[in-house]
């Protein structure tokens, strides 16, 4: 179980690097979570679809360092390049702890911080 859910998390990852975000969302249950801590919570696939329309206009790149898979839980760890609203590429360091449901993205906690 804790290979295929870290291959669904790759797959979905695959998507998004490629613009796909439909194809991401695909990989997500109808009542996916997304909390940033410290930011924002979003709540349900129509949410995370309009956050990444502005967060990821461009698609953003992952360097995922580590994949760490247990039971039901997969969390990434590594770095993410996005361009903010001017423009200019930011990295960021990233530790994404995902939960799966049925082998489905159903919630995340991500740590997310601006390294440059």
């Amino acid at each position: 179980m804790t290979d295929s859910n870290k291959e669904v998390l790759k797959r979905a990852n695959d998507a998004i690097t490629k613009g796909d975000y439909e194809g991401f969302l695909s990989f997500c249950t109808e009542d996916t979570k997304w909390i940033f801590l410290g930011d924002k919570i979003l709540e349900g696939k129509e949410a995370v679809c309009e956050w990444m329309k502005t967060a990821y206009a461009e698609p953003p790149i992952f360097m995922v360092e580590n994949l760490i898979a247990e039971d039901d839980f997969v969390i990434a760890i590594g770095k993410i390049k996005t361009k903010n609203e001017d423009g200019k590429m930011i990295l960021s360091s990233y530790c994404d702890v995902w939960k799966l449901r049925n082998g489905k993205l159903a919630e995340l906690k991500a740590f997310v911080i601006e390294t440059e």
